[in-house]
């Protein structure tokens, strides 16, 4: 009843829920009585539940959105097994990271959780702020914008005799004083970065915004290099040899620590040998180790646009872990069989030890499948996409929908210019590699279950109610049929028919948006966007700690204490902030191209696709950069324009001129500022005007699977 998946139920659905024989019915109902006088559970309008807390208060780590309300994740999740909304009005003067305690309103439980407001802060998550100064007047007073407080929390600061603070420096601020929602936050610089115009500064400005950790210590340093350089032969010893077997790796053209490594044969009988070949970090990482403390903390490495802040030092991320061609490294292989329909037949999971023959790049391997590149690996990299497909089809069987959207991936040169953008397409070469990787991970969360572990499964559970019938209503205003109570079918027959349209990439934006994040956690309760009741992270050690505990549950390598809940709130709340991190410097890094694309032709139109209505203008995306723009009502042509909420569209009072999903613009830049990261638009047809009131201020955010 603690668990994520129960609502209070009637007593006969509880039996049949637990598929408890009727037989022993009688035997269970006695238990019920007992645990109600117990005051162990409690029973309301004939459903049982477990009793509300006698003082709803819980704890835990707020996580503040841009807007200003925030979400309390609980310190344990028994107690309150969702996140805790809080609106901005009740923060209490609590910021992102901050370790709280909440009050949950007794009356707020709905579809969307429980609301509730925070009454004390227990332990703030930082001394320092990152900031940008944003006036400094005359008089002597300083005013500058931390994103982690928001645009409209002013911050003061302190003038200082040993430096003159302008406009546009990026500063480093040690917090005097707080303040409240009516009183301002004080600061005095103790580090001043660079400025907003120096884009080599704005990977550093992150790390300290979102308090990421990226210097090892000495000792963690240490440890990772006594490992040397090479892998021992006693190393070997008790792992299986699979030396032989043709083995290579496929990664993006700019990876330097390579997790997985793949080999395939297919015998007469046309049975199918897959090996995913996954590095043993575990091997090199044991718990309770100063390697494995500073991992848990960061629990993933974090990727920005030309560098990487690593979870483990380089000495085992780009080396000894890293499964590179024409070495011995140590791996933990999941060899499978599947027939010719692509079922599986058998498994098993064995400590191992790889010579990797080849390093392809998802390019290149797929300019060998296209004929373009001759390779002596051709025919098994041909037999694997043979594979792919029978697994894609067997997804699509249990009701997961494909999306096979592209990757925009910002090219930077040494300095953190941005110098343009590269369209990575979902092309078979990222497919193979995804559904290889997927179908280990769900082996070994399958395993690990059957075998009694507590397991750190990755879970997706299933969309709201109310944000899924936004998603259905925006889908039929782009013309899409779709039933009133859709199946999995009929969402991937809507998905099949979107690709035939224009509409692809915003419908499946739209479907993400409609989704919870998916996260990890002790409590199986299964992963609804693949469709899988079993699933867990294995196949990216190097880069994700969940995977690394699960190595060493795969060989009871865990430590006695190991609290696999906590360790899963850990990680899903890291995950979050890198997220979050890294959208940051990639919205900023876009907009510095749009300011150079600005100062070179301030005429220069955009294609944009309208994809959000409000009754206050209209949201679209720059195609061009995957990114996000407003337009308010007054920038929409010489007209009055309502909003009609029935049919989701803006329609002219005077012209009748109509504004609806799906809708191409043409708009044009007005202004940028860098430091808050805004930019303003208006219509393309419009005559050059003042800087308006739209905005963008954030890149469209991708939920990770």
């Amino acid at each position: 009843m603690a668990g994520k998946r129960y609502k209070p139920m009637e007593q006969t659905e509880l039996f049949e829920q637990l598929n408890i024989p009727e037989i022993h019915h009688k035997e269970c109902k006695k238990i019920i009585t007992d645990l109600l006088k117990e005051e162990l559970i409690e029973v309301h309008h004939k459903k049982i539940s477990l009793p509300k807390p006698k003082e709803d208060v819980i704890t835990g780590i707020l996580r503040v959105h841009a807007k200003g309300f925030g979400f309390v994740i609980p310190d344990h999740p028994s107690e309150c097994p969702q996140d805790v909304f809080i609106p901005k009005h009740l923060t209490d003067g609590a910021v992102d990271g901050d370790h709280v305690e909440v009050q949950i309103h007794p009356d707020s439980q709905s579809e969307k959780g429980p609301e509730g407001k925070i009454t004390a802060i227990l332990k703030r998550a930082r001394s320092h702020l990152a900031g940008t100064i944003r006036s400094a007047s005359l008089n002597g007073e300083i005013t500058a914008y931390a994103p982690i407080l928001g645009i409209t929390k002013p911050v003061f600061v302190k003038p200082s005799h040993e430096r003159t603070l302008h406009v546009g420096d990026r500063v480093i601020l040690h917090v005097d004083e707080w303040g409240t929602e009516r009183e301002p936050t004080r600061c005095h610089v103790i580090h001043v970065l660079g400025h907003i115009t120096d884009p080599s500064c704005d990977i550093k400005a992150a790390i300290e915004e979102f308090d990421i950790r990226s210097d090892f210590s000495k000792s963690v340093v240490d440890q990772a290099k006594a490992f040397g350089k090479k892998v021992l032969v006693k190393e070997q010893k008790k792992r299986v040899d699979l030396t032989a077997l043709e083995t290579f790796t496929i990664d993006p053209d700019t990876a330097k620590d390579f997790d997985d490594a793949l080999s395939l044969t297919k015998d007469r009988k046309g049975i199918y040998h897959l090996a995913v070949h996954i590095a043993d970090v575990a091997h090199y990482v044991e718990a309770d180790t100063p390697l494995d403390s500073e991992a848990i903390l960061r629990s993933n490495s974090t990727y920005f646009p030309g560098t990487c802040v690593p979870m483990l030092p380089e000495e085992l991320s780009n080396h000894l872990c890293s499964l590179k061609p024409e070495v011995i490294r140590l791996t933990v292989s999941v060899l499978m069989d599947f027939d010719k329909t692509g079922s599986l037949l058998k498994h098993e999971v064995v400590r191992s030890y790889i010579h990797s023959d080849h390093r392809f790049t998802y390019f290149e391997a797929l300019d060998i499948l296209d004929g373009k590149k001759k390779s002596p690996h051709g025919k098994t990299l041909k037999l694997m996409v043979e594979l792919c497909k029978l697994l894609k089809q067997k997804r699509h069987e249990r009701g997961s929908i494909d999306f096979a959207l592209p990757e925009m991936v910002i090219l930077v040169d040494e300095k953190g210019k941005p110098t343009g953008l590269k369209k990575i397409e979902y092309d078979i070469t990222h497919q193979l590699v995804e559904e290889f990787m997927l179908k280990a991970n769900e082996v070994v969360a399958r395993e690990l279950t059957e075998r009694g572990k507590t397991v750190i499964y990755r879970v997706h559970e299933e969309p709201n109610p109310e944000n899924f019938e936004d998603f259905l209503t925006y889908a039929r205003s782009l013309g899409l049929k779709v039933p009133l109570k859709p199946t999995s079918s009929d969402l991937q027959k809507l998905f099949e028919d979107a690709k035939k349209t224009p509409y692809m990439q915003q419908l499946s934006i739209a479907f993400i948006r409609s989704m919870k994040l998916a996260q990890y956690s002790s409590d199986n309760i299964g992963h609804f966007g693949l469709a899988l009741e079993h699933y867990c992270h294995f196949t990216s050690p190097i880069r994700r700690y969940s995977d690394l505990v699960t190595q060493r549950l795969l060989f009871d390598e865990e430590s006695e204490d190991l609290d696999i809940e906590q360790i899963s709130l850990r990680c899903s709340e890291q995950e979050r902030v890198s997220f979050r991190a890294e959208m940051s410097v990639k919205t900023l890094k876009k907009l510095r191209l749009l300011q150079a694309a600005y100062d070179e032709d301030p005429n220069r139109e955009y294609e944009a696709t309208v994809t959000r209505i409000k009754p206050f203008g209209l949201f679209f995306e720059l195609s061009e950069l995957m990114l996000e723009g407003f337009l308010h009502i007054s920038e929409l042509d010489n007209d009055y324009f309502i909003y009609d909420q029935e049919r989701n569209l803006l329609y002219g009072r005077s012209t009748g001129k109509t504004y609806t999903l799906g809708n191409k613009l043409k708009v044009r830049l007005q202004r940028i500022d860098l430091i808050v990261m805004e930019s303003q638009w208006c219509l393309a047809t419009a005559h050059p005007r003042s800087p308006s009131r739209g905005s963008s201020r954030s890149d469209k955010k991708k939920r990770r699977r």
